[in-house]
């Protein structure tokens, strides 16, 4: 899921790069939910691995 994020992050960059500014925002929207959603699954992923009892990796 990080790796779509940064995908749609370049995507962004390049589009700003050559002013298709609705592109760009649109592929900067999507990162920043794509990159929230994957802080969040690493929370949850955290917080239950800690309630299980098992040592992180």
């Amino acid at each position: 899921m990080l790796g779509w994020a940064l995908t749609f992050f370049i995507l962004a960059i390049i589009a700003a790069f050559f002013g298709f500014s609705g592109i760009a925002g649109a592929a900067a929207g999507i990162a920043q939910i794509l990159f929230i959603v994957f802080l969040v699954l690493l929370v949850v992923s955290a917080v239950a691995s800690a309630v299980r009892g098992r040592p992180p990796i």
